[in-house]
Formats: C-alpha cells, structure tokens, sequence
C-alpha cells in the first residue's frame, strides 16, 4: 500500500503545470452599438464554456488577469498609439469615436476597448512570466482583443495592442535574469502576423514562424510582407520565416509538412529557451473568415510537436478564430494536450497540395543560407506524396461545391454543412448579410460610368476576361465575369494627371513582379494614359470585386450612387470600399467625360504612403505584365511599341 500511494504521488507530482487566464472584463469590448462583428465577445465566452464542460479548469492553475502597464506596451508601441488606445473609452472621444476608428484598417472602438486591451496585453505578459519562471510549465491565455496585426503607431485589423510582442519583449528586455534568451513565436492564425514580424525584423533572439493564407498579397492583410523572400534583416536575417500557401482550403497534412520541413529543423537548430503561440485559430474547419480546414486534431498534432522544445515552456495567446464551435474544440484539444492526460486521437489520411509542396520547397531554398538543414532537396518520394491540385475556390463559391473539394481533405464530415460564410457576404465593419442582389443589380444597371484602365485592362481582350470571363495569354488564372456580360458601349482614350507606378512582388494572375497602381493626387508634372470603357455601374462592381476577391458573386453593391454622389462633391477624389482584402480596393474618381463619371481603382492611401516612405518595396513589371501593356497601348493607337515600352520602363523606376 506505501508502495502504490507513493506511485500515485509520484504521477501527481510529475503532472504538468498548466496555467489558465480568462476574465470576463474583456468582453466589454465590443462594436459601439452591439451590431453583429465576427471579433466578439461571445469568442472567448464559447472556448470558457466548451473548457467547464470538458472539466479543464479544474485540472489547471487559474491565473487573474493583470493590466499591462505602458512602460512595458512602450517596448514596442509609440507613444501616441499607447495615448490613442488609453484614451479611447474616455468621454472625451465620445462624439468621435466611430470617426477616429474609421481612420484604421478593420478596427472599431467603445467605452470598453481601452480596459480590454491592456487587460489582453498584461495577461499576456503575466502567463509568459510565469511560464519563465518555471511557475508553471505552460499557459493558455483566452484574450480579446487579438494583437498580431498591432502595428507599432496604429491598431489594424481587430488588433489594438500587439499581445506577443509585448510579452516578448517585456522577457527579453526586462527580465534578463530569467536567462530567456531565445524565444520562438509560432503564428498559425490563418492571417499573416504583419505586426510582429516588424516588432522582430532585426532580432535574432526571437525566431518569427508564420504559416498563412496568402494568395501571392490578395488575402488580409493584402500585402507583401507575408511573402517567403521576408526573412529579416541585418542580425535579424534568418530568423523571419514565412510560409505563405498560395490558396485557401490548406488542411492537417499542409500544416503538418511545414511543421516537419521548415518549422521544426530550424527550431532544433535554434533550441529556443520558450515558445509563444500566437494561436488563431481562423484556419480551422468552418471558419468564416479562413477558408481553410485545420481539425482540432491537426491543432493538437501541431502543438504536441512543439512540445518536444524548450522543455515544453510554451505560452498559447489567442488571436483570431470565428467560428464559435471550430474555436471552442480546437482550443480544448490544444488545452489536452498541454496537460498531457490524455493520448491525442484521431488521424490525416490526405496528403498535403501540390501547391504547398511549391511553396515549402521555396522557403526552403530562401532560408538555406541562414539554417543549412533545410539545404538538402526534399525527396521526389515525399512530393508524389500530393492531393489533386487546389483550383482557387472563391469564398463566395456555394457551400456545396466547396464541401465535395474539402471532403478530399478533411475527416470532419459531421460539420461540412456550416464550412464557409461567403466571404463577400460578410461586411465586416456593418456585419450585415444581404441576399437579395436583384433589386441593387437592377438600379445600378441603369447608370453609365467610366472605367478608366491604366493597367493590363488598356489591352481590351483582356478587359473582357472581366466581363465575360476567362483568361488571355500571359495570365495565370481565369477570372469569373461579370454577371452581366454586355460588351462596353463605347471606348475611348485619354491622359491624366496623375503618377503610374508598379509594386508587389507577386500577383496571382500575372505571377512575379509588380503591377500598376496609379496615385490619387493629381500632379500637372505627370501623365498616365487610360482606356475608358463606358460600362454600368452594376458591371464596375464586378470587376471591384473581381480585382481583389477573383470572384462577381456579391449580395450587396461596393460601390453605388451614393457613393458616386460622395466623390463629386468635391470632398475627396478616392474612397475605400468595404472589403478585408486586396490591394485594388481604393475608387478614384477622375473627372467626367460626356457628363458621366470616370471611375478606376488603386491602392488605399495607407498603402500610397507604404509605397512613398519605402516599406513596401517598388517593383518593376514582369515581362509578360509589362507585354500586356505595351499591347493594349499600341493596339489601342496611343504610342508605338517603343513609345509604349519607354512609358513603362520611366514610370517603372522612377522614384514615388
């Protein structure tokens, strides 16, 4: 009997340590007017309540939550954005709240956002602490507002305060004597951690892991920073790696071959002191915002894996995740296997995309300089081991097409029916859902505008991929038409005043190089040619939509009259409309021709000024983009071939 209570005390002793942080005071932010918004309370509400029922709490050390003070938010935030954040919910900003907000990408305010962001950011920083200490052996926190998109002067995309690195820093910077020297951040939010890779850049005692949708710089964040070629720089070089997966619907075995050939190599040669897990848990099965089918086993999988390093010091920060189900499992069976009770169940029968194969043997060949294990060629054995070939399946697609593709590669058949909320369906700042599309199709239908190309659309075959669908020589994929695919009424030409150039270092259509962007500040120094299609509005919704989602499947207009109406008042030439991603989401309005409006699309300002000071790099065409344009400029009569490859090749490398 003194033998066997000895063993029981024995296995009690040796059972893992797993500290567990909610507090309901985070929950006080939310939308000003309680509207629907897919960043919401009820998401660490679902993950509390699926963890009481499955017992968990009790098997964990409950940990309060702690307010960040601003000395440690200041290790990577300015000044004025830790003002802004603490300000926000006073009375003061009352009366401009929603307007200050409206200045930031996908961000909202209220009386309580200010209480949950420190509240966020200082739990964070309280489990990591104690994760160092050895206080524990590892940590959840259950936090909102997310932080990985919490840029060091602004809050973007649902994120106030930058949580991870906050937390990073503050044991880096300030607790040297915990002797945590090196620390891996693992990001497997289905969103690329824009924020935290700059937080990072030049650092080599944080190890910066991302896996994300990227389409090539079309899906959120909608930009090159989340490209493979982004690995840091100066003693940071290296230890920036980015695994960005050309198409949604990426499963447990893409997830688990970048574990195997990039992730885990590299962190056995890093051997970090402590692992933070930015874990979003939007790339799971069912989320509306993802697009991609990650099972609570692939989670767990992918977390046990982790476990092998830095004696299983590992600290999971929530960020995103939108299906309240997809996020409450997948963060209980994560929960499991950190206290290690239980045998992680379940298996992957499907092999990883030929597409992921693509991009991991890219990042591989990027960062063979920097981690020499990741030089050796991946066996042509492992990468037959391939499923049919994702064709990009747009988010608005129907469900039932997009379940026959998932069930190739996903077990979780029980829960196919709520896979995917048509993305363009779901207005994230208004969170309404419109179906009806025949009433604003019909009005619209009956009004003319200009569309005013300055790009590849000079070439008029290829405009007509937009309309009527298809593709032409020299573009990857196909584009879906307009639903009303009448021919334009009339074309014609004309200049601008206003500044042509090229960025981006992928596009999916046209593959590596930059494409055309055209600055909204008119300049008298400057001039751009344009081919005018005289279209319906109802058809330049379209291609809005097409340019930056590949798909014309809309239940509610982007851009109407009233919209129209906004821009000739004379207030401002450019509006922003209300999509998550693409680069081409900026209406500019160039005057009237015929007393009808010319319309085109661009980048956003934010994006303009990226472009200006230099973060986001100038590029110059590809060859067959830069083909395109010299045809549809010759074709269309404006410059002979040389005039027109003159054009491009000035407008190309001059500075912005």
């Amino acid at each position: 009997m003194a033998e066997q209570r000895s063993e029981s005390e024995s296995k009690k002793n040796e059972q893992r340590r797993v500290g567990l942080l909610y507090d309901e005071k985070m929950c006080k932010h939310h939308t000003p007017d309680h509207e629907y918004h897919p960043e919401n309370p009820n998401r660490i509400r679902a993950i509390w309540k699926k963890l009481h029922s499955a017992g968990v709490p009790q098997r964990c050390v409950l940990l309060d939550a702690k307010e960040a003070e601003d000395k440690h938010i200041l290790l990577v935030h300015s000044k004025n954005h830790v003002k802004l954040i603490k300000n926000i919910s006073s009375k003061q900003f009352d009366s401009r709240r929603a307007r200050t907000a409206s200045k930031f990408n996908s961000i909202y305010f209220n009386e309580g956002s200010s209480e949950s962001a420190y509240l966020a950011a200082g739990s964070v920083m309280e489990v990591t602490e104690k994760v160092a200490k050895g206080e524990l052996d590892s940590a959840v926190a259950i936090v909102r507002p997310p932080g990985h998109h919490a840029e060091r002067d602004e809050p973007m995309g649902f994120c106030l305060f930058n949580n991870v690195g906050v937390a990073a820093s503050f044991l880096l910077n300030e607790k040297p004597e915990l002797g945590i020297k090196r620390i891996l951040i693992v990001d497997w939010d289905v969103h690329h951690g824009n924020a935290t890779q700059k937080m990072f850049w030049d650092d080599p005692r944080v190890l910066f892991f991302s896996v994300h949708r990227h389409e090539f710089g079309s899906f959120y964040p909608a930009n090159d920073d989340g490209f493979y070629t982004m690995v840091g720089e100066g003693p940071g070089a290296g230890y920036n790696i980015n695994v960005p997966w050309e198409n949604g619907q990426c499963g447990d075995a893409d997830y688990f071959a970048a574990w195997d050939h990039i992730l885990l190599p590299v962190a056995k040669e890093f051997n970090p002191d402590l692992i933070i897990v930015s874990a979003g848990f939007d790339a799971a099965i069912g989320d509306p915002l993802g697009g991609c089918c990650v099972t609570p086993y692939g989670y767990s999988v992918m977390l046990k894996k982790l476990m092998n390093f830095a004696h299983g010091k590992i600290v999971l920060a929530l960020e995103g995740g939108y299906n309240l189900e997809s996020i409450a499992n997948s963060m209980l069976a994560c929960v499991q296997v950190l206290l290690e009770d239980k045998p992680i169940l379940g298996s992957s029968e499907a092999y990883p995309y030929e597409s992921t194969w693509r991009v991991l043997q890219a990042v591989r060949k990027e960062l063979s300089a920097f981690w020499p294990t990741l030089a050796e060629e991946l066996p042509e054995t492992l990468l037959n081991q391939k499923a049919l070939t994702s064709l990009y399946v747009p988010m608005s697609s129907s469900n039932s097409n997009l379940e026959d593709h998932i069930r190739l590669t996903c077990d979780f058949e029980e829960i196919l029916q709520d896979v995917i909320e048509p993305f363009s369906k779901l207005k994230v700042n208004e969170g309404q859902v419109e179906s009806n599309t025949s009433n604003w199709r019909s009005e619209l239908s009956k009004v003319d505008v200009w569309y005013a190309s300055f790009g590849s659309n000079m070439w008029q075959q290829r405009f007509l991929c937009y309309i009527q669908g298809g593709q032409v020589e020299g573009m990857q994929k196909p584009c879906s038409g307009a639903e009303d695919k009448t021919p334009p009424k009339e074309i014609t030409w004309k200049s601008v005043p206003h500044r042509l150039f090229f960025g981006r270092e992928f596009t999916q259509t046209w593959g590596a190089g930059g494409v055309a962007f055209l600055n909204p500040e008119s300049s008298s120094q400057e001039k751009v040619y344009v081919c005018l299609y005289r279209i319906t509005l109802e058809q330049f919704n379209d291609i809005l939509l097409q340019e930056n989602a590949r798909s014309a499947a809309i239940g509610s207009p982007l851009f109407d009259s009233t919209a129209i109406d906004s821009l000739t008042s004379g207030e401002s030439n450019s509006l922003e409309v209300n999509l998550e991603r693409g680069w081409y989401r900026n209406v500019v309005y160039l005057g009237k021709e015929q007393d009808i409006p010319i319309l085109t699309m661009t980048c956003g300002l934010s994006e303009i000024e990226g472009f200006k000071s230099g973060k986001l790099p100038l590029r110059a065409p590809s060859e067959r983009y830069a083909n395109t344009l010299v045809r549809g400029l010759v074709e269309g009569k404006q410059l002979s071939e040389e005039e027109a490859m003159a054009y491009i090749q000035e407008t190309s490398t001059k500075p912005l």
